[in-house]
């Protein structure tokens, strides 16, 4: 598991959307976070995967941007974007392994196609009845 020292994301508090009664235009409980994946001391392999990956989260400047707003209070808020973070880092970290493509054994062709001619079979027997 890879840790990220606290030197090299920035925190700012900003105004969470969306309800929030009398305190909604006063209080910043919301929390930005910008980790700047070049700059990081991470891997050159990690870095690469990271800036590489689809996600929309990460600038062209290779900026992760995380805003973090569930919970009421901004201590929360920190806490889930400094583990969002973690998250996303130690998942591009991890190499899934090759999938080969096999065959199907002859066994489950062949019930296969046994259990498709039965479906036929009984899809026939529905119809009408020819009269001599």
């Amino acid at each position: 598991m890879i840790e990220i020292s606290e030197t090299e994301y920035e925190l700012t508090a900003i105004r969470a959307q969306g309800a929030g009664g009398q305190n909604v235009n006063k209080v910043s409980s919301a929390i930005h976070l910008r980790f700047d994946i070049k700059a990081s001391s991470l891997s050159n392999w990690l870095k690469e995967r990271l800036l590489n990956s689809k996600d929309s989260r990460i600038t062209e400047d290779g900026v992760l941007v995380l805003k973090a707003q569930q919970f009421r209070t901004q201590e929360a808020n920190k806490k889930d974007a400094i583990k969002r973070l973690h998250e996303i880092v130690n998942a591009a970290n991890q190499v899934k392994p090759m999938r080969y493509a096999t065959r199907p054994t002859h066994a489950s062709q062949k019930k296969r196609v046994d259990s498709k001619s039965l479906r036929g079979q009984i899809k026939r027997l529905r119809g009408k009845i020819a009269s001599e």
